[in-house]
């Protein structure tokens, strides 16, 4: 049975948490492939919400194995807090498989993102603080701790020397701190070591040999495409690839066995940080998107930036993902508005471009340039197929899909499991 990859279209945000919940009772394993606990989804479940920021959504679904591949970057401290949590609510988490080869983030990678950001001023990035980049960067320069690495104490050690001999100069020397002392680092991570060891295998191992028995794989991103450091508005992004690509090599799957490419796509438009953001609204529609779609991010509890929906990012999402699918998620929000503009292209130095540029500047300068299509009045939230939405919502989608470049197979009419219509199958 082939893979399935799903993820964010847009910066983030867009709902993949409920789109995977949806589709695990029908998956056997989700795969988080990428990211750590600076993301975050929302799920719904019954009157239960559950907020998950590193363990994949596919934990709430009792038939389905979740798993935290070698692309992801765990920090063990929020791990086991988070399976606790769920545990404490009646939530099985003994599925729970970890890549030996995913990377942990220390102490001080959360320090040296914290500090750095700091030094940074107003040219911040934006990051959540909580060690993300760096750990990633240790992965690329060769001096990372991976989860394997706490079940040898004398490797873990030179290791995290190694790591620490450059940061202490700059703690010291640089941003005015104190060194950090590696025995102590050692000592804090081998309390995890135990904890975590039931859970630890080779998961590249168990995906392909449950693919070769026809089980169903779903891999799950953590951001958005906008936010991948290759595809994404550099440096505004994460350190890592939530494209569909990064699904590959962060789960240790080949690109030959994913069938499905889904794309999740909010009905407007939503980032947090900085960065550029041509469909952003400063006024009231703004404040009202925020309100009614209860924009706050889950991992950070900041304020979401809302804008209108933005079609060539959607048409960028769809070329650099190869997708093969769209799921439209939180339509109900735009329920109210006589009418509702989308972005179709941009206008750059006053030329219309009707594709994401290329280039850090122009993106800076994209003014937006919108069509506005009929809103509707009528509640949808208890809609369950397509004809059952009103006439101008029906419109309002099929606009989207033309101007997105993939179908769209499923829409979010509200937060709830089962507030979802869907066109068509995705298994």
């Amino acid at each position: 049975m082939p893979a399935l990859v799903l993820l964010g279209a847009q910066w983030g945000d867009e709902g993949k948490g409920k789109a995977t919940d949806l589709l695990g009772g029908s998956v056997d394993y989700v795969v988080r492939y990428q990211g750590g606990n600076n993301a975050g989804h929302t799920v719904v479940v019954g009157d239960q919400k559950y907020a998950l920021h590193l363990l994949p959504s596919g934990i709430l679904s009792p038939t389905c194995v979740p798993v935290i591949g070698n692309g992801v970057v765990v920090d063990p401290a929020v791990l086991l807090s988070e399976l606790s949590g769920l545990n404490e609510r009646g939530v099985d988490t003994s599925k729970l498989l970890i890549s030996g080869n995913a990377h942990l983030i220390t102490p001080y990678n959360v320090t040296m993102d914290n500090v750095s950001e700091r030094f940074l001023g107003k040219r911040k990035i934006g990051t959540t603080g909580r060690g993300i980049g760096p750990t990633y960067a240790d992965k690329i320069n060769r001096t990372g701790i991976r989860v394997q690495d706490l079940y040898d104490e004398s490797i873990l050690l030179q290791k995290v020397e190694a790591a620490l001999d450059i940061k202490n100069q700059m703690l010291v020397k640089l941003y005015n701190r104190r060194a950090i002392d590696a025995q102590q680092i050692v000592a804090e991570l081998l309390e995890y070591a135990e904890k975590l060891r039931p859970y630890v295998t080779d998961t590249s191992l168990v995906l392909n040999k449950a693919l070769d028995e026809d089980k169903v794989v779903l891999m799950e991103g953590g951001q958005g495409t906008l936010l991948d450091v290759d595809h994404g508005t550099y440096p505004f992004v994460t350190s890592s690839n939530p494209t569909a690509g990064g699904a590959c090599t962060g789960s240790g799957i080949g690109p030959t066995k994913i069938s499905r490419v889904i794309g999740i796509l909010k009905a407007y438009t939503t980032r947090v940080g900085a960065g550029p953001f041509p469909t952003e609204l400063f006024d009231e529609d703004g404040e009202a998107l925020r309100r009614i779609g209860g924009e706050r991010g889950v991992t950070t509890g900041r304020d979401r930036r809302c804008g209108w929906f933005d079609a060539p990012i959607a048409r960028y999402a769809t070329r650099v993902n190869g997708l093969t699918d769209f799921f439209l998620t939180k339509l109900d929000v735009l329920t109210g508005w006589e009418r509702i503009p989308v972005c179709v292209a941009y206008d750059i130095d006053g030329e219309r471009v009707e594709e994401v540029p290329y280039n850090q500047t122009d993106f800076h300068h994209a003014k937006p340039v919108y069509e506005y299509l009929p809103g509707w009045s009528e509640d949808i939230t208890k809609a369950k197929s397509f004809a059952e939405l009103p006439k101008n919502a029906q419109a309002y989608v099929k606009a989207l899909e033309e101007m997105s470049g993939a179908p769209i197979s499923a829409i979010g009419v509200g937060p709830g499991r089962n507030e979802t219509i869907e066109i068509n199958s995705f298994l």
